[in-house]
């Protein structure tokens, strides 16, 4: 589904920038209800896949909708720093790195940003188009967020459920991702969320139950999108990362391909885990500095990757 105008993206910037109540979210409501009719008043499909949309795309390119409650949002595609390790996500996406998992041994180069890149999603859009890898990649974020955070009427033709793959693991597992760069993924998730009013203690509360999921290495298999079962989900997979508690490091194919350069240019400064051809294999009895210190909202959001729909009422 294509978005026309910024009309709705500015409406919902506008009311969010009031704020939400004080006494915050009922705990028989769910995150996404809840902030649908915040925000936009009437909680209907549409409204929510706005709030989804509006969140997913300034989370990708930084925010580009005014006003907001002051929080600036960097973007997923910006260079930045996470607890003092440099990041470069782009080549991810850009196809600078053989780094997607297209059936095969190793990673492969696909342009995610095909549709178009940051101008239609200014425009409060997924791509220019409906074919391209970037219109897939944007709905799909669209559509596994609002998964997550409960939007109770996603799944018609104004909202679609996910159809994408089961397991995130499977769908990250050639781009050998280290902590700094799924931690400032998560960073750049939770401050969208956070720049259009979505209250600390949503973050902070999900984000501890959650982000065991994601968020480290082996962790066992678990049901995200309850329709698919349960599912080998680890994105955070390099000796970098912390180890999952119950571990199953053996389920994960004992060995990890790191990608490699597909184009010098596009791939620019990337993290050493990132340029290296070589393999390692996960250990279940290897270990990994933890995350503290790490943004407080960067660590609290982890559930928007790891989250459990079952605790999204």
């Amino acid at each position: 589904m294509f978005f026309k105008t910024v009309a709705a993206a500015t409406t919902a910037a506008a009311v969010l920038a009031v704020g939400v109540a004080a006494d915050g979210r009922p705990s028989n409501t769910s995150i996404c209800d809840y902030y649908t009719t915040a925000l936009l008043t009437n909680n209907t499909a549409a409204n929510q896949m706005t709030l989804l949309t509006l969140v997913v795309n300034t989370a990708v390119i930084g925010n580009y909708t005014k006003p907001n409650v002051g929080i600036s949002v960097p973007g997923i595609l910006a260079k930045g720093t996470y607890n003092g390790t440099a990041v470069n996500l782009a080549p991810y996406f850009n196809g600078g790195l053989a780094s997607t998992n297209t059936g095969g041994s190793v990673g492969r180069s696909v342009n995610f940003l095909d549709g178009g890149g940051a101008a239609p999603l200014m425009k409060n859009m997924p791509a220019m188009d409906n074919t391209s890898n970037q219109y897939t990649l944007i709905t799909h974020l669209y559509e596994y967020f609002g998964v997550l955070l409960g939007c109770s009427m996603q799944g018609g033709g104004d909202y679609p459920g996910y159809t994408g793959h089961e397991s995130m693991y499977s769908v990250h597992k050639f781009m050998d991702l280290s902590a700094a760069e799924v931690g400032y993924f998560i960073q750049q998730v939770a401050m969208s969320a956070a720049s259009f009013g979505v209250a600390q203690d949503d973050l902070t509360v999900v984000g501890k139950a959650l982000s065991s999921t994601f968020d480290v290495k082996c962790a066992p298999p678990t049901a995200v999108i309850m329709s698919q079962g349960p599912q080998l989900q680890s994105i955070c997979i390099d000796e970098t990362c912390a180890l999952a508690v119950n571990s199953t490091c053996d389920m994960y194919n004992g060995t990890t391909v790191k990608p490699t350069v597909a184009n010098a240019t596009l791939a620019g400064n990337t993290t050493a885990s990132s340029t290296a051809s070589s393999t390692t294999s996960p250990s279940s009895s290897s270990t990994s500095t933890s995350k503290s210190g790490a943004v407080a909202v960067g660590m609290s959001f982890a559930a928007i990757f790891g989250g459990l729909a079952a605790f999204f009422l």
